[in-house]
């Protein structure tokens, strides 16, 4: 008998092979590289993507502003979320400005972005703007889900702040926070490359996306494209594994 991570590693394998068939299945009826190139075409241009020598500096430049975005989001998430939290007036003096930012078109942002700020700058001040209420909004939901009733017991024996906080806040504050993290880490990659196609930094992962549809290489737009989706992933996985182990530790 198989386990049951093996039958889900199994299934995910057959997934991915069956993607790759109706990939290069409708590569074959088609029968236009333009459009939509084979697999196997863009695993070759993939590899000279990888070998080109701006190849390094630019996802290093593109993972350096998806990071410092998302750190600072989840820095200004965690410190404004706690406030409101805590706060009846903080939550709704703040609730106007998250939602104006949720639910902005992230195009308009862009755009205005480029307009304020240099080109290396904009695809951080869009990503934050992305990526906090998300977080902001977890911080807020996991502080309003601590468990009332362990609460006002905390009180009425007196328990001192610092193990209120450390042993009832901060446990429900994390899975929502992770969970937001997580969440917010696949958006960030996504924000980041949208906003680069846009902006045009020197070195960028979305610079090099719109040269190559620029220059009509639908093929290098699939590698280029794959490139990103495996930065997505890691960074997911790494968060997810994060979660996971908090939730087994709990």
């Amino acid at each position: 008998m198989l386990s049951s991570t093996t039958k889900n590693k199994l299934l995910t394998l057959a997934s991915i092979l069956a993607l790759l068939l109706v990939w290069k299945l409708l590569a074959v009826f088609l029968n236009q590289e333009i459009i939509m190139p084979s697999p196997e075409i863009t695993l070759v241009k993939l590899w000279m993507v990888i070998s080109a020598h701006n190849f390094w500096p630019s996802v290093g430049a593109t993972l350096s502003r998806g990071l410092i975005g998302f750190l600072i989001s989840c820095a200004a998430g965690l410190v404004l979320g706690f406030c409101a939290g805590f706060s009846a007036p903080v939550y709704w003096l703040l609730q106007p400005w998250v939602t104006v930012i949720r639910t902005t078109p992230v195009m308009s942002v862009v755009i205005l972005a480029i307009i304020w700020f240099q080109s290396d700058i904009v695809p951080i001040f869009v990503t934050f703007l992305m990526i906090f209420p998300i977080i902001y909004s977890n911080v807020v939901a996991g502080i309003k889900n601590v468990d009332q009733q362990l609460l006002e017991m905390a009180h009425m024996y007196r328990v001192k702040i610092r193990r209120i906080v450390f042993e009832l806040y901060i446990p429900s504050i994390l899975p929502y926070l992770l969970a937001g993290a997580s969440n917010a880490m696949g958006i960030t990659w996504k924000v980041i490359i949208a906003a680069e196609i846009l902006s045009q930094p020197i070195f960028a992962v979305g610079t090099n996306l719109m040269i190559a549809k620029i220059n009509l290489e639908t093929a290098q737009v699939f590698a280029w494209t794959v490139v990103t989706i495996i930065i997505s992933f890691i960074f997911e996985y790494l968060l997810n594994t994060l979660e996971n182990k908090f939730r087994t530790w709990g």
